[in-house]
């Protein structure tokens, strides 16, 4: 079945180009960490397993360079690693983008692919320059190289060269398949993700932070990468609001979402 849920996925625009946007931990323009490296799931599950709660990204530095809690051979490998996972997420609670994954990061196990990956999309462009080829892709269908590599010079240009490109793509549908969006090691085929309370806060959060309010929050791209229509994502967000996640009203076609629990008025000044 085809995944017609949500339209224009085709456009490049998810961040708008303003200060507030760089400030909250959104990161435009066309240079990625996808050229070297994928998402890096297992890495950023190990490193907040083995440094939990709040701490400085000074120590989450230590923890990878000194005590090596990732298993990395050679220092340049743990210093590289370092540096990667913090383009990725920022690995510091003054950036709200990580301060928002962290805190729901711990709320639920099966949520941390889907986490990660709006993490990721908010930081890579080059990531998100091949959203709209996974997304768009029917379920059962293969993914197409020439298609990533398509979508990935019309975002970039002539910036890379073609083997820079082909590597690119291969990251970038590694980590379509670490979210589970993908499935397959030669041959990737869609599949269908299933939203979980805390995915649903975090894609609701960050349209929430690009300016959207009320159901428009729910037909956003980060709520498309969910895969649920609005009203499956409406049922997702009313469980989340009885974990305390967010609050959620609704009175006949009006519906008011906020995050009072994660959110707080100095994080939304300009």
């Amino acid at each position: 079945m085809p995944n017609t849920t949500y339209t224009n996925l085709t456009s490049s625009q998810w961040v708008p180009h303003v200060p507030q946007m760089a400030r909250y931990g959104f990161h435009t323009g066309d240079k990625g960490t996808h050229t070297s490296r994928t998402m890096m799931l297992s890495e950023l599950s190990q490193l907040l397993e083995a440094v939990p709660g709040e701490v400085t990204r000074t120590t989450y530095e230590a923890a990878i360079k000194e005590d090596n809690c990732l298993h990395k051979r050679t220092v340049a490998t743990r210093k590289l690693t370092f540096q990667r996972l913090k383009e990725l997420y920022a690995l510091d609670s003054n950036i709200l983008l990580f301060r928002l994954l962290r805190d729901l990061w711990r709320r639920n196990e099966s949520s941390r692919p889907l986490l990660a990956l709006s993490i990721a999309l908010a930081r890579d462009p080059l990531l998100r320059a091949t959203a709209p080829v996974v997304l768009n892709l029917g379920f059962g269908q293969e993914l197409s190289r020439q298609a990533m590599l398509e979508a990935l010079t019309s975002s970039v240009g002539n910036r890379f060269n073609e083997s820079t490109l082909d590597k690119i793509a291969r990251n970038a549908s590694s980590s379509w398949s670490q979210s589970g969006h993908l499935l397959g090691r030669v041959r990737k085929i869609r599949q269908r993700v299933e939203p979980t309370t805390a995915a649903c806060t975090m894609a609701l959060l960050l349209g929430y932070l690009l300016g959207r309010r009320g159901q428009l929050l729910f037909e956003t791209k980060w709520a498309g990468v969910l895969d649920s229509s609005p009203a499956e994502l409406l049922a997702v967000a009313g469980d989340a609001r009885r974990l305390g996640l967010l609050d959620l009203k609704q009175s006949a076609s009006i519906i008011d979402v906020s995050f009072p629990q994660l959110l707080s008025k100095e994080d939304l000044q300009p």
